[in-house]
Parts: C-alpha cells; sequence; structure tokens
C-alpha cells in the first residue's frame, strides 16, 4: 500500500481567500483542501500522513489558537502554519510557543507561504517517521520477559554481562543468554545500536542530555 499523499488544509472564514489559496497551492502541486470553519475542519477525519494547516487567527466562534488547542489536546500532528491580517508579537509569541511551524502577517507574498508550506510538510514527514520509529521501538521492548527487560535496562547503562548477574543474583550464562534473547528481540547487533533504540522508545535520555 503506498504512503498517504501530503495535503494542505486552508482553514479561512473569508470565502475570497480559501478560493485564492486552494488555487494557488493546487497549480504549485500540492493536494488542498479548504474549510470555512475550525468546527468544519474539526469534523475531518484526521489525514493519515503528513499535512499542513494554514489557519487563520482571526474566527468567529472558534479562533485559530483554540484550533490549535484542541488539535494538541487530541494529539493531532498537523503543522500549523498562522495567517493574520490583525496579529500582534504576543499573539505570534503564543502560537509559536505551542508549536506553530510559521507565523505570516497579511498580506503576504505567494513564494513566502509556498516556501513555509514545504517547510511545514518537510516537519510533518519527519515528526510521523519518528513516531512510527518511536511506536516500533516500544512494541519491541513490550515484548521482552520480565527479566530479559531487567537485562535491557543493565545493557543500555552501560553494565557488563557479570555486573548485571551480580545485580540480579544470578548466574553469568543466564544473564548472556538472556542478553543475547533481548539483542533478537529488539533487533540489533549491537550494544550501541540497543541503545539508540532505547532513546527512540523514550526509554533513556538522548545523549548529552
Amino acid at each position: 500500500m503506498s504512503a498517504p499523499d501530503k495535503i494542505v488544509f486552508i482553514v479561512d472564514d473569508d470565502a475570497s481567500v480559501r478560493k485564492s489559496l486552494l488555487r494557488l497551492f493546487r497549480s504549485a502541486g500540492f493536494r488542498a483542501e479548504a474549510f470555512a470553519s475550525a468546527r468544519a475542519y474539526l469534523d475531518r477525519a484526521a489525514h493519515d500522513g503528513p499535512s499542513c494547516l494554514v489557519l487563520d487567527v482571526q474566527m468567529p466562534e472558534v479562533t485559530g489558537l483554540d484550533l490549535q488547542r484542541a488539535l494538541a489536546e487530541s494529539g493531532r500532528e498537523e503543522q500549523v502554519i498562522f495567517m493574520t491580517g490583525k496579529g500582534d508579537i504576543p499573539m505570534c509569541a503564543k502560537a509559536m510557543k505551542a508549536g506553530a511551524a510559521d507565523f505570516l502577517p497579511k498580506p503576504f507574498d505567494d513564494a513566502e507561504l509556498l516556501a513555509a508550506v514545504e517547510r511545514a510538510l518537510v516537519r510533518s514527514s519527519e515528526d510521523r517517521l519518528r513516531l512510527a520509529g518511536q511506536t516500533e521501538a516500544r512494541a519491541r521492548i513490550a515484548a521482552l520477559s520480565p527479566r530479559e527487560f531487567q537485562v535491557f535496562e543493565g545493557v543500555i547503562a552501560g553494565k557488563m554481562s557479570k555486573e548485571i548477574a551480580a545485580d540480579l543474583g544470578t548466574a553469568l550464562k543466564t544473564v548472556k543468554v538472556q542478553r543475547g534473547r533481548v539483542m533478537e528481540k529488539m533487533r540489533v547487533s549491537s550494544v550501541a545500536d540497543l541503545v539508540k533504540m532505547a532513546q527512540q522508545a523514550g526509554a533513556m535520555p538522548p545523549a548529552g542530555s
């Protein structure tokens, strides 16, 4: 099965803006959809692929910032580019602090917007790959038995097999067998790869932290 296409979503209560942006994005080769309100967008099923949301800040009922917050609370992964004709520095800071990919004042240059969208889609793709890797790493760790997990913890902590055996009160030979099973279940061939997998899963802090 092929990967879902990248897509750009537009949410703006101004019909002329929606029409203009749809034309711009489609002419640039992007798949695009437009919505007249935040509620209409939330009614759409989440896109199962890289996505970018070009979002007006000032909208009736549910604002752009409200929508950004709702997406974050529900675990949605869309990259958000805000656009506004009435934005100010505090609003921009709030949007960026909440994870917005960009914040563009109206009127903006088409090339500037297209470049921002391209960056946001790349970031979305990277985030999805990272999340998929984390999910896979956690699934492999979950497949370890309780004792194998203890050995796993010892190995990623930099302990030698004899140290792990002493900690667990078991024979060195037993630890070596369990260590081999850990490497096999985690599908790695070196301690360095095992540590990387643990970091990917969030089982230990990143190197240098």
